[in-house]
């Protein structure tokens, strides 16, 4: 009887450290992915500088990876190559933190932002800087390739 008490409660641990764990696991990843939303919001208005890492000059990916990186989470380097991580996510389950892709050249995955919630993402524009835009604007919305959640 007493080895039946004690293999059940320690049945019990193990489920609940699994339960709690994993819940705790999925709050920092939704913390890193809201901090990194509200660390670039913080960087409107710098200005876009090609193969930019820093706040002297931002390209997408440098922007975003900055971001992230600040927030704790390190991605890759460029759009194409943080499109292969994470997890896919629909334009209509898009939360705050999520990465957003677009098809600028023609040629698959060469733009990134992140998600800001109101169907509006902040990102590194060529033409204007770190700015904020609409997932509907006509522009956007024809470039829009699909999101990711990492």
């Amino acid at each position: 009887m007493k080895k039946l008490v004690t293999m059940t409660v320690l049945a019990m641990t193990v489920l609940f450290s699994g339960i709690f764990g994993s819940i705790e696991t999925e709050a920092a990843s939704i913390n890193h992915r809201v901090k990194a939303a509200d660390i670039g919001i913080k960087h409107i208005g710098v200005k876009y500088v090609y193969g930019g890492t820093t706040t002297k000059g931002f390209d997408c990916s440098g922007f975003v990876g900055y971001s992230f990186k600040k927030a704790g989470k390190t991605l890759p380097r460029t759009a194409a190559q943080i499109y292969k991580n994470g997890s896919k996510v629909s334009k209509n389950n898009l939360k705050k933190g999520d990465l957003v892709f677009f098809n600028t050249t023609g040629k698959g995955v060469s733009h990134v932002g992140i998600y800001i919630g109101s169907n509006k993402f902040v990102h590194a524009s060529s033409s204007k800087g770190v700015k904020i835009d609409s997932m509907s604007n006509s522009y956007w919305k024809k470039k829009y390739l699909g999101a990711k959640r990492v």
